[in-house]
């Protein structure tokens, strides 16, 4: 029940419903069940009792016919009667194997079983009597014939239609078994309906009169009073005394009128209130106009601030560039000192290799010296030995000359170009000299180029952060003017929204008016109503 009463309005209506569908599903699903016992024990005695009754006397039938058949096959004279008689024999003989056939697949009870075995040694007996019967017939032996169609054959056949008698019996008796069954199963399903019925109508009407209690209990009375209660709350009378149920604490009309009592204390907080903020916001107007104008006489101030450090930007940004050209500059004369420095050095190392190639001429042309002094040697001596032979060394005498004279000239030439040589190895050195001396000359300037162009890239880099800086300065000061024309225009608004608050309240006094308010005004605290006042008054100070 507590769980009941837990439950929203929804929540119960639905589970009602679902009570009753519950019950309803049941009982249809027990009638299911019950039209389904029906059913089986209807289609057992349609398909298994009947059919076995119906092959039964089918068997017996064809077995008549057959005894008939028999009979006049003894009375018979021809050949020809006794070919249509056994032929016929034969038809009504299939007939009553297939009716057997089905019977035997219809059998479900042990004694049908038991039957069926003795009717089939019975049937294989009479067959036999009949093939000798046949044999009398045929042989013209009537009398005999006759004696055993009285005899042997009729014992046989009359056992044989008491095994099919006996399986009708059966049949006919599981049959009104079952149809005795269908009865039972219909009364018992009957009765049990009509109880579900009778239970499902009492637990309907139980959980009717549940709901519609809980209902009345949660609302805390009629819907109609609940409903002109509302109405006139909405139209403003909040000095309407609710009626509540004794113990009433959770209705629906016990929290209207906690709402109603609520309603009356703000509406006499939001009076009062209403008061002291037209009074407050005549002053917040008047200073918001004063702030307003020194707001705006900043703005001003600010606005020649900004021009004056946008101007001194300019001034900075151009010492930058030109710092920034300079510095190029000095970077292109530190490339070119160095390639000049890297030119001094490779004439530097030619020279030494041209002062090396003049030492070795001139060890060359030593050598020539005394090639040429031995030769005039050897040429004064050819001459001695040519004096010596007379006539005979003429001729070697005056090759021997030649030689001499030879000798003597390159000996004269070769010390001339020694003398050439020796002058320009000197003047070679000297010139090493030289380029030794312009080549430091170089590194100097290079030295000093590099240190022109780091400081001139110092004082690029000074510039650009100053540059940078001044401009990070500038946008603030901009920001500061931005935010300060904003605060202006905020501060203009501000009086605006005072001067419309004051409106305001002075409207929302004249609104509150409408409310009717009881004179017993304490009681609202008293029933939990919270006090507005406390929450006013920190916000008007």
């Amino acid at each position: 029940m507590q769980l009941f009463q837990r439950m929203t309005v929804f929540q119960r209506i639905m589970s009602a419903f679902a009570v009753v569908l519950a019950m309803t599903c049941g009982m249809g699903g027990f009638a299911l069940f019950e039209l389904g016992r029906v059913g089986d024990a209807t289609r057992d005695i349609k398909d298994n009792w009947l059919p076995s009754v119906r092959h039964s006397l089918e068997m017996k039938s064809q077995l008549n016919a057959y005894r008939t058949s028999e009979l006049q096959h003894v009375l018979s004279a021809s050949e020809e009667e006794f070919r249509r008689y056994e032929g016929l024999m034969a038809k009504q003989l299939d007939a009553f194997r297939d009716a057997e056939k089905i019977f035997a697949s219809l059998l479900s009870t042990e004694a049908e079983r038991l039957t069926y075995r003795e009717m089939t040694a019975l049937m294989t007996q009479y067959l036999a009597v009949h093939d000798k019967l046949l044999a009398l017939s045929r042989g013209g032996d009537r009398q005999g014939a006759v004696a055993m169609l009285r005899g042997e054959s009729f014992q046989v056949r009359s056992q044989l239609e008491a095994r099919i008698d006996q399986a009708v019996k059966l049949n006919v008796t599981g049959s009104e078994a079952s149809g005795t069954h269908v009865e039972q199963v219909f009364a018992s399903a009957r009765n049990m309906m009509v109880g579900a019925l009778l239970t499902m109508a009492v637990l309907v009407v139980a959980l009717a009169l549940v709901l519609a209690r809980g209902l009345v209990r949660q609302l805390g009375g009629e819907p109609a009073y609940a409903a002109q209660v509302a109405g006139e709350v909405a139209a403003g009378n909040l000095a309407l005394e609710v009626v509540l149920q004794p113990g009433d604490t959770s209705s629906m009309l016990h929290a209207m009128n906690r709402m109603r009592l609520t309603l009356a204390d703000i509406v006499h907080h939001i009076k009062a209130s209403s008061e002291a903020v037209a009074a407050a916001s005549g002053q917040i107007a008047q200073g918001n106009v004063d702030l307003s104008q020194r707001t705006e006489e900043q703005a001003s101030a600010l606005e020649q601030t900004a021009a004056s450090i946008e101007e001194l930007a300019v001034t900075v940004r151009q010492n930058a560039d030109n710092a920034g050209h300079a510095d190029k500059l000095a970077q292109s004369a530190s490339s070119l000192a160095e390639k000049g420095g890297q030119v001094v050095g490779n004439v530097v190392s030619t020279m030494g290799d041209i002062s090396k190639s003049s030492g070795r001429i001139v060890d060359i042309i030593s050598v020539i010296e005394g090639i040429a002094f031995q030769t005039n040697i050897l040429a004064l001596n050819a001459a001695v030995e040519a004096a010596r032979a007379g006539e005979q060394g003429r001729g070697f005498a005056v090759v021997a000359g030649e030689v001499r004279t030879l000798a003597q000239r390159s000996a004269a030439a070769a010390k001339e170009i020694k003398e050439l040589i020796e002058g320009s190895v000197s003047k070679v050195q000297e010139g090493s000299t030289l380029v030794d001396s312009a080549g430091q000359t170089m590194h100097e300037i290079v030295e000093a180029v590099r240190q022109v162009s780091q400081l001139v890239a110092d004082i690029s880099a000074a510039s650009t952060e100053q540059t940078s800086g001044i401009e990070q300065v500038n946008a603030a000061v901009t920001q500061i003017d931005d935010v300060t024309q904003q605060n202006a225009a905020l501060v203009e608004e501000a009086a605006a929204a005072a001067t419309a608050l004051d409106e305001q309240s002075r409207s929302l006094l004249s609104s509150v008016s409408v409310f009717k308010l009881s004179e017993r005004r304490g009681l609202s605290r008293s029933g939990g109503v919270p006090d507005f006042s406390r929450s006013v008054a920190p916000a008007l100070a």
